[in-house]
């Protein structure tokens, strides 16, 4: 593995470290729930979905996110502002961790994160997300809303190459500083079928040069196929799998890993790669993690 020169910045969103050199902290792992096609969701538009169904997920991903030592946020998924906005509620209060506000559209985004602020959970929230086409009214309602974290999407569709993703972030940075935006995350953004390596190196290219924590949502690579419909879920799972362990190995800092069903799966493949990683950096670069809970001595009992 290796060591950035650049210092990396750390952000603790509400007792979630993200961010520093590979191997001395764990990935976080961030899960989308409510999302569209989601088993639990019996009404997209007003928001009514099975909540006993969504406490038992919540409870088994705070489940594997100790036995495994990654941190966990939650991506809050809504088509309406009704929707989101009763997504948000109920996992602020099912939870005590950080949670992403992603809504379908930028109308959506805006009125959750009003209801955010109103609510006194700015401090919890991730926006999701500032890019390119993010809009003056997007930026006045983070700013007021007292939401101080962000995911900084580095979609660049016309330059869809790892240059292309980084001038993108340079004009992005400018709308954070607008948004008075204190922890930013940068996500590469997957946009074609094997974006995975691009970003993956895109990723590595983010923290060498800027040093701001930075991961993906590899997934969504698998999830474009036309052969995603026909795979059983073992195959599935693998692909995936791989897919969301290939940024890591570069650096990455989380994970938007997929949904939350697959939650078992996805901790213990990235746990797995968190170990090896640490294990590279405390052998060849004297970096061990900073604490016994990560997923090194946790897997391997050392």
């Amino acid at each position: 593995m290796f060591r950035f020169l650049k210092e990396q910045k750390i952000w603790d969103v509400y007792g979630v470290k993200v961010g520093g050199q590979p191997g001395i902290r764990p990935t976080v792992m961030i899960g989308s729930i409510f999302y569209e096609g989601s088993p639990l969701v019996e009404d997209e538009k007003k928001g009514k979905f099975n909540k006993e169904r969504a406490r038992e997920l919540l409870e088994k991903e705070e489940e594997l996110s100790k036995s495994t030592g990654n941190p966990r946020m939650i991506d809050v998924v809504g088509s309406t502002s009704e929707a989101l906005v009763r997504y948000i509620d109920f996992v602020a209060e099912e939870t005590d961790s950080p949670f992403l506000i992603d809504g379908a559209t930028v109308e959506v985004r805006v009125e959750a994160t009003k209801h955010v602020g109103e609510t006194g959970l700015a401090e919890r929230a991730i926006y999701n997300s500032i890019s390119l086409h993010c809009k003056e009214e997007e930026v006045e309602v983070i700013k007021d809303a007292g939401i101080e974290s962000a995911i900084l999407l580095c979609y660049n569709p016309k330059k869809p190459t790892v240059e292309g993703r980084l001038e993108s972030l340079d004009v992005i940075l400018k709308m954070v500083k607008e948004a008075e935006i204190k922890k930013p995350l940068v996500d590469p953004c997957i946009l074609d079928l094997p974006d995975p390596g691009p970003v993956a190196k895109t990723v590595y290219r983010i923290k060498k040069s800027y040093g701001l924590p930075t991961g993906c949502g590899a997934h969504n690579a698998v999830d474009q196929w036309r052969r995603r419909k026909k795979m059983d879920s073992r195959t599935y799972a693998i692909t995936t799998a791989v897919a969301n362990v290939f940024p890591i190995m570069m650096g990455a800092d989380y994970a938007l890993y997929g949904p939350i069903e697959k939650a078992e799966d996805m901790y213990t493949a990235c746990s797995l790669a968190n170990a090896y990683v640490a294990y590279s950096m405390k052998v060849d670069e004297g970096m061990p993690p900073e604490s016994r809970d990560h997923p090194l001595y946790r897997i391997f009992k050392t």
